[in-house]
């Protein structure tokens, strides 16, 4: 394997992580004014991703970093074309991280409602527009040939990109109900079951249908073989289809798991029908960026490779411990999640 495959494959990993931690915190958000039935277990609801919510965003930054700093190219064309939507990315999550914080600052019922929704609304947009933009990738924006963006904000929205968005949006939707179940006890345990069994099935379709229709874009737009990406696809929908079936029969544990497994291999599918290309170009195949015209110089991909090897392994022991530190449920009668 070469240094750009390496690297290409990093930034999958990178990317899968980010949304197994925080699509559970995005999805627990989105349920924030639903599960929850009064201000005091909303403020329990909060407790189950205080801890982690934070440090699950930096494996965004690290995606962010690893990009820059491995695809410049990639970066600059990325990061050019979907300026605004980033922008708005930004917004939603700024929005978010002040909700947690200012919530708290007053007992007004119309103060803590406002940010509630504040945080509801930024759980939700965010990732919407992750699935619109990371989608993007696969399915072709205007670049020319000498690799910049050509195009407009409206160009990141067709029907696939915008299924993408929604399928995502109902993914973390179930991966945080799947999670709340793991997290709580009495009757917001039980109302979190109640809203995974509802999810569950329309996440799932919508989940199955959109990796399934990633192939047939890569297959379409990208030139690509049924093979690989068919693999991690059929995977991702075994593990979703499997995540129901736990859902219904009250096993928590295994459905969060499979809902996480379903979000990763949805991720890998996503880039297995990107490789070897990073952006497809809309405008002329030809102008598509690939890992070996987007790359760094051989020299600092491998100075980067001696510390990523060794800063990775730690980044993951570390939020490792940390979420055991916190394993217990939240609520009246905290007990160890087994």
């Amino acid at each position: 394997m070469d240094l750009q495959t390496f690297w290409f494959c990093l930034i999958v990993v990178v990317w899968a992580m980010y949304f197994l931690l925080e699509g559970f915190d995005f999805g627990v958000g989105m349920l924030l004014p639903f599960v929850p039935r009064s201000d005091a277990e909303r403020s329990t609801t909060l407790r189950t991703i205080g801890p982690v919510w934070d440090a699950n965003e930096v494996w965004l930054v690290v995606a962010g970093g690893a990009t820059f700093a491995a695809f410049p190219a990639w970066y600059a064309t990325m990061f050019s074309g979907f300026y605004l939507a980033l922008l708005l990315i930004l917004f939603f999550l700024i929005v978010r991280v002040v909700s947690f914080e200012w919530r708290s600052k007053s007992e007004s019922p119309r103060w803590r409602a406002v940010w509630t929704w504040a945080n509801t609304v930024g759980s939700l947009g965010a990732p919407l527009l992750w699935g619109v933009g990371l989608s993007c990738l696969v399915y072709g924006t205007p670049i020319n040939s000498d690799g910049d963006f050509t195009g407009n904000l409206l160009d990141l929205f067709s029907p696939y990109t915008v299924f993408a968005g929604i399928a995502v949006v109902a993914l973390f939707a179930f991966h945080g109900a799947t999670f709340l179940t793991l997290r709580t006890v009495g009757g917001l345990h039980a109302r979190a079951e109640q809203a995974a069994r509802r999810l569950a099935i329309p996440a799932v379709v919508m989940g199955a249908v959109y990796v399934a229709w990633t192939v047939a874009v890569a297959i379409d737009r990208n030139d690509k073989d049924l093979f690989p990406p068919v693999l991690p696809a059929a995977l991702a929908i075994v593990a979703l289809a499997l995540a129901v079936l736990f859902t219904l029969r009250g096993r928590s544990g295994r459905a969060f798991a499979m809902t996480g497994l379903g979000i990763v291999a949805a991720v890998v599918t996503l880039f297995t029908s990107l490789y070897p290309r990073v952006m497809v170009s809309s405008t002329g195949f030809g102008n598509s960026l690939t890992v070996d015209s987007a790359s760094s110089s051989h020299y600092a991909l491998a100075v980067m490779s001696v510390v990523a090897l060794i800063s990775v392994p730690v980044v993951l022991l570390y939020q490792g411990w940390t979420y055991y530190v916190f394993r217990h449920r939240v609520g009246d009668a905290p007990e160890t999640v087994g």
